[in-house]
């Protein structure tokens, strides 16, 4: 039986995954699984809401960051503010939410590392 080259080039890679991550062939599986799962949850966001979504997005950031070029910290940040809340509101914005719970601890500590543990010690301007 010969093994397609593809496969052989990929070994090493699954090897490193399972060694590096600690990950067995059963957590490779689940994490497949929940992949899967995601996948087809996504499938059903109405896709012109994401991308009005995403234009919003891209306009508040344009504007936040010229807030912040211009020095005006404080207007950038409760503008800032003021669309997280809205967007935390937001039916499209909450079922991606949902759909991202799928893949809740499939990989632990490695989202949002970065963030500040307590409130209000972020600015948007930083």
């Amino acid at each position: 039986m010969r093994v397609p080259v593809v496969v052989l080039l990929m070994l090493p890679l699954v090897v490193t995954a399972q060694s590096h991550q600690g990950m067995s062939e059963e957590d490779m599986q689940k994490m497949m699984q929940q992949m899967q799962g995601m996948k087809s949850c996504m499938e059903n966001i109405d896709q012109e809401e994401m991308q009005k979504l995403e234009r919003r997005s891209r306009k508040m950031e344009a504007e936040i960051r010229s807030l912040c070029a211009r020095g005006e910290r404080d207007e950038a940040q409760s503008q800032a503010m003021k669309f997280g809340l809205e967007m935390s509101g937001d039916p499209t914005i909450k079922a991606l939410g949902a759909c991202g719970e799928m893949m809740k601890g499939m990989m632990p500590q490695m989202l949002f590392n970065d963030r500040p543990e307590e409130p209000g010690s972020y600015h948007v301007c930083d």
